[in-house]
């Protein structure tokens, strides 16, 4: 009978135990973790610009290269222009960690269309703004500092960090557009909706020739700007919603 209770005793701890390993996995990772970080993809490898192609052309420009581990845009060469992700994406969650030179301008760029008619890229994409807001000039513009949709919405708080790495997450999704500058969310928009409409028909964007079908795209490309300045990005991430 001893060595039958030992038995059962034996069994029951190592249910007990297996199912206590099991909430955080055999390698101690948390479940919900590993559901909060499933699905994304990295489009930035950290070593090369595979993929990767200057807007409506088949290369990479030669002012974008990977330096020490960061995609750098290096201004002062004659091959410059807008660089393109691989892929195309509707709904996302967009992630990019950046840092632009001393009163620099740069930009994100997503649900566009590529078309050498239709260049450059921002003709047809939206812009979430990268920018020095202590001395860039573009700064005196509420809806043209970091974080904002540019020229649409201003971001609702001022949490970027000049001279230093900023991490800026974009949802898009369906109509819906959010903007998270540093773990704050600072633009919470719906394309096509009244307050859209509003925007855009005062906006620099309302020259419908100029940028034809502006806003209304629901899916495209993501790619970095080529605004003259020095920028580095070490993560550019995405996962489809």
């Amino acid at each position: 009978m001893r060595v039958f209770l030992s038995l059962l005793l034996c069994v029951a701890l190592s249910a007990c135990g297996g199912l206590a390993g099991g909430a955080d996995g055999a390698d101690g990772a948390s479940p919900a973790r590993d559901r909060a970080e499933a699905g994304w993809v990295d489009l930035f490898d950290g070593a090369t610009l595979d993929g990767w192609h200057g807007y409506a052309r088949a290369d990479a420009p030669a002012a974008w290269s990977v330096q020490d581990g960061l995609l750098t845009f290096t201004p002062g060469t004659d091959d410059g222009g807008d660089l393109v992700a691989p892929g195309t994406y509707g709904d996302f969650e967009l992630e990019v960690e950046w840092k632009v030179a001393a009163c620099g301008n740069s930009g994100l760029f997503y649900r566009g269309e590529e078309s050498a008619d239709l260049a450059p890229i921002y003709r047809t994409s939206l812009e979430a703004q990268i920018l020095d807001d202590t001395c860039h000039p573009d700064a005196r513009f509420p809806s043209h500092r970091a974080g904002g949709l540019y020229d649409l919405y201003a971001p609702t708080a001022q949490v970027s960090r000049p001279g230093d790495w900023n991490t800026l997450r974009i949802v898009a999704d369906g109509a819906r557009i959010e903007h998270v500058l540093n773990g704050t969310r600072i633009v919470d928009a719906e394309q096509g909706s009244a307050d859209w409409n509003a925007r855009m028909a005062v906006s620099k964007f309302r020259d419908a020739e100029a940028f034809p079908g502006y806003g209304t795209r629901r899916a495209g490309i993501v790619g970095l700007q080529d605004h003259g300045d020095t920028l580095q990005v070490r993560t550019v991430r995405i996962r489809t919603l």
